[in-house]
């Protein structure tokens, strides 16, 4: 990692495995939403932002954990 510490490293990755698990949770919940005969639209909208946003935040977390690679 840059120029962090292997305590903040560690935290740092222990953060992406959680944001990833959150974000896999929110597609299970997403899919049985729309699954059901009738789905919630409104709700279906609202886990689609939730999972974007923590899309936004896993790719940010990647991009620090990711050494610069100079071409």
């Amino acid at each position: 990692m840059n120029d962090h510490g292997p305590d903040e490293e560690k935290a740092a990755f222990t953060q992406l495995a959680i944001l990833k698990q959150e974000h896999g949770d929110l597609d299970a919940s997403l899919s049985a939403v729309l699954a059901q005969p009738m789905p919630d639209q409104l709700l279906a909208m609202r886990l689609k932002k939730k999972k974007l946003a923590l899309r936004d935040q896993i790719v940010c977390l990647e991009g620090r954990l990711t050494p610069d690679i100079i071409a």
